[in-house]
Formats: structure tokens, C-alpha cells, sequence
């Protein structure tokens, strides 16, 4: 539209420099993928990584030089093909005389890198050192560094031997929303099902538009409308319920962390009040709550923090000055296990408190589901606010792995469950997918990282491109048959 954008002489000469200014706008935006978007798509429905990518294009097209470029995981939500055309722009930033500083799990945008800094060796206390610092073929002879085993291939995330054969499944007919065409599309029962194909390729829609609510409404639950389609069909009766396992926060205040969500904390409490300290004090579970007056502190109400608001400015967040931050009165805090009360425990991280409760088998076997999804690093209190949406996503997880939804037939929806993850995490998190099934579970994941499609028995590809172009089916079947076909982009990456 801007190429054909005609204007008589005079209006030309005046609007040249903001045409100009435009089309080097539109352009990067194509660049680093965004092509699929809308011109008035609204903000808060944009994905972190489209946000990042969007603020990219107005600095590319501001054309400053000798600044530093911060980037926290650009490549959140793109597929391979659209990766190449980030690292191009961000060789570009480069080029113009920038420092750009990437904080990154991908390989490519890894393999692409002039300096590469490998923090670790692992999480939490177990890391905070720097493994490896040097270009990339330094960097992958490495021996003590995680990264490097995986990018050299000495590791590799496993695949499964056994691919499961589906017997039942559920038919979506029609589906018209957005950019799909029509199309017709069987979600097998049962196994693990990934949903592939470029950004914009009608992946969200599909699943998340169109599935997701139709199973919804088969089941009793109007909240949400399906988009435009024509019905759901099939084995319906052999999933009890559906969960969107997304990257929307845990819990709805600021109290709620990790290990509330999961009902470990029940325990902890259950444990502290069982001791024979609190007992002398007549202590309850109730008084190691911070959810409820007894013991929690009464300046803050267990926040361990006070809010000030600043009307037109952010708020700003003070540690309690009553308790410093531990949230409980300090004679609750006098009541300890190994030595540590309730506020420290709160504050250990995953994998501390799994060593610190180890023979207390109630709460580790609790605490150990979120070490299984990758999240040993992470505080057991630590408010949900401060949550990454793959963590978040993580929590969700964990939470399922439960034995308390062993006996349900659930079909679980994840929308691209990677988000932030090393290669090594992503192996945990594979582990547990393969446990869900072995549950009888059913799942259905929206994702481009290669180890997770390498792990599906089923592969719904999405394309071949995105926005008006895409929104077609490119493949539907066994993912053994998706290797060996050459339609689509995603199997060329693969």
C-alpha cells in the first residue's frame, strides 16, 4: 500500500521524509518476523516476545548508533525460519556500531553470537558462576559447561524409542477463525500431539480459539465461545475435563507462590504446629499461615512488604519494617525445624527445602513435582508476581503431576512450554509430559522447539505461512511420516 501510496508534487515533497520514515518501519517489522500482525492489533494481546520484537523495529528505525542493546529471549514464539531473520537484524544493530547483549536459551541465535558468557553450572545455589566466556568455538569445547555439551552434541535431549499409535480421537470440522481456511483437523487421544508451523500460521487459533472453548461447552462450561466452526466430534467421552496449561500468573494475590499452588504448604504448616514447641505455645497450623491473623505479622498482614502509592508514579514496594520482611511475629519465629523456622524455610529454595525435608515424605513429595518441571531454583514463598510466564506455566504443571489427578481423564493444553527453559530443563520437562500420559492423560502442546517435536507421537503442522498465507493444514499424522514428507518449513528446520 505504500509503494502504490500516490500524492500530487507538493504533498509528495512533504510527506516524502515520513513515507520514508514508514516503510523502514513496515519493512523491519518483516524482518523480524512479524509479518502476521495487524497494523491495529491491540498491545496487551501481544506475546513478551512480539512486544520485544516490535521495540526492536523502532530502534532499528531510529538508526541510532554507540548504544547498548538489552534483550531478554527476542526469540519467545518464533519458529527457526523466523529466528534467522531476528539474528539478521540484530547483526544489523551490530553493524550500525551497537553493543547488543542477548540473554538466550535458542541454539541459532547462540551459534550466531560473536561472545558467548555461560552462567552456571546449574541453578539457584547451585550456580552463579561464570562456566564459559569466549566465542562460540571456544565455547563448545568446554568441558564443565552444560550449554556447551548440548551445542556440541555430546548431550542431547532424548527422544522416545516407542512411538504410541492413537485408537481414538476428537474431530474439529470447519474451523474459519482468523486466517484458518476451513480446514478439517483430527486431535488424537492419549499421546503427546505437538502443533507446529511459522508464527502467524493459525497454531493459537486453532487450539486455543477454537478446541479449547468447543471442548469447553461439550463439557457444560459456557464461559467462552468457540470461534467460527462448524462442530467437535468424536471420542469426546473419554476426556473427563480440559486445562489450558498457559502463561497467565498463579494464584490472584500477591500471597500466593509455588508452594501454596502445589499444597505443600499445608503441610509445612501441618508439621511446624506438630512440634513440641508450638505445642507448649498452643500453637496451630493456623499461626504459620500468612494468609490469616494468629501469627502472620499485623503491620503487613503476611506480606512481608508495604505498598506505597504514588497515584501517577509505579508503586513503590518497602520491606516491612515490623517484621523485616519475614512476615510472621517474632515469637512464631522462635519455633524451629533443623533449626530453621518458618520464614527461612519459606525463603530456601526448591531443591534447599528438598534436602531439608527429605525424610519428611508428605512435603517432599510435593515439593520434589516442581524440581521435576525444572523449577529447583526457585523460592518456595516467592510471590507469584515475580513469576516468568514459563515458570508460572511450569507451577501449573507441577501442580497436575499430582496424584490427585491420577484417577481423572484430562486432556491438557500447553502453549509453548520452553519459554525460558536450557536444553537440560527441557529434558525434565519432556519427563513429565511422558508421565501425564503414562497416566492416561491426553496432551496437546503449541510449540516450535525442536526436542519437543522430536518427542511427539503426533504432529499437526500449521502453514505453510503466516497471516493470509497461512491457515492451512500442511500435515496431519504420525511424526515417523512427517519426517520423511518435505512440505512446510518446520521439518526442513528439523
Amino acid at each position: 500500500w505504500l509503494n502504490t501510496f500516490k500524492l500530487n508534487q507538493h504533498d509528495e515533497h512533504i510527506a516524502r521524509r515520513i513515507l520514508t520514515e514508514l516503510k523502514i518501519r513496515i519493512i523491519t517489522m518483516l524482518d523480524v518476523g512479524l509479518h502476521y500482525l495487524n497494523l491495529n492489533r491491540t498491545a496487551n494481546t501481544l506475546s513478551g516476545g512480539e512486544s520485544q520484537r516490535i521495540q526492536l523495529t523502532r530502534v532499528i528505525g531510529s538508526n541510532l548508533t554507540d548504544s547498548l542493546y538489552i534483550l531478554d529471549e527476542p526469540s519467545i514464539g518464533l519458529h527457526a525460519r523466523d529466528t534467522e531473520r531476528l539474528i539478521r537484524v540484530l547483526h544489523k544493530l551490530r553493524d550500525l556500531g551497537n553493543t547488543v547483549v542477548v540473554v538466550e536459551h535458542d541454539d541459532q541465535i547462540m551459534r550466531a553470537a560473536d561472545y558467548i558468557i555461560d552462567v552456571g553450572p546449574l541453578a539457584s545455589h547451585l550456580g552463579g558462576e561464570i562456566v564459559a566466556a569466549g566465542p562460540y568455538k571456544t565455547l563448545v569445547k568446554n568441558k564443565s559447561s552444560l550449554t556447551a555439551q548440548y551445542l556440541s552434541g555430546q548431550r542431547k535431549v532424548d527422544v522416545p524409542h516407542t512411538l504410541r499409535k492413537p485408537t481414538h480421537f476428537l474431530q474439529l470440522t470447519g474451523g474459519r477463525q482468523h486466517n484458518l481456511k476451513d480446514i478439517e483437523v483430527q486431535f488424537p487421544l492419549n499421546l503427546i500431539c505437538v502443533v507446529t508451523g511459522v508464527s502467524g500460521s493459525g497454531k493459537t487459533t486453532l487450539v486455543k480459539h477454537l478446541l479449547f472453548p468447543a471442548i469447553q461447552n461439550a463439557k457444560g462450561d459456557y464461559a467462552q465461545k468457540p470461534g467460527e466452526m462448524d462442530v467437535l466430534s468424536g471420542d469426546l467421552q473419554r476426556i473427563e475435563a480440559v486445562e489450558l496449561v498457559d502463561q497467565n500468573p498463579i494464584g490472584k494475590s500477591s500471597r500466593s507462590n509455588p508452594v501454596t499452588y502445589i499444597k505443600a504448604y499445608d503441610e509445612i504448616r501441618n508439621l511446624y504446629a506438630s512440634l513440641k514447641s508450638s505445642k507448649l505455645r498452643g500453637y496451630t497450623p493456623g499461626h504459620f499461615s500468612f494468609n490469616v491473623d494468629g501469627g502472620r505479622c499485623d503491620h503487613c498482614k503476611g506480606e512481608g512488604e508495604t505498598v506505597v502509592e504514588m497515584q501517577f508514579l509505579a508503586d513503590v514496594h518497602l520491606t516491612c519494617e515490623v517484621c523485616n520482611g519475614k512476615r510472621f511475629k517474632e515469637e512464631v519465629l522462635e519455633v524451629t525445624f533443623k533449626e530453621k523456622n518458618i520464614s527461612e524455610v519459606l525463603d530456601m529454595s526448591v531443591d534447599e527445602a528438598l534436602s531439608h525435608f527429605e525424610n519428611e515424605k508428605k512435603i517432599s513429595d510435593k515439593i520434589r513435582l516442581l524440581a521435576d518441571v525444572g523449577l529447583g531454583y526457585i523460592k518456595l514463598g516467592q510471590s507469584s508476581d515475580t513469576l516468568s510466564g514459563g515458570e508460572a506455566q511450569r507451577v501449573k504443571l507441577a501442580s497436575f503431576l499430582d496424584k490427585s489427578y491420577h484417577h481423572k481423564k484430562m486432556l491438557f493444553i500447553f502453549d509453548e512450554p520452553t519459554t525460558g527453559l536450557h536444553f537440560h530443563d527441557i529434558q525434565k520437562l519432556l519427563v513429565s509430559f511422558q508421565a501425564l500420559v503414562e497416566h492416561g492423560h491426553s496432551i496437546i502442546i503449541i510449540e516450535h522447539n525442536p526436542d519437543v517435536i522430536r518427542n511427539a507421537d503426533w504432529i499437526i503442522d500449521m502453514g505453510p505461512e503466516g497471516g493470509e498465507e497461512g491457515g492451512y493444514l500442511v500435515y496431519s499424522g504420525p511424526i515417523t511420516g512427517f519426517l520423511k514428507q518435505k512440505k512446510g518449513y518446520t521439518v526442513q528446520y528439523l
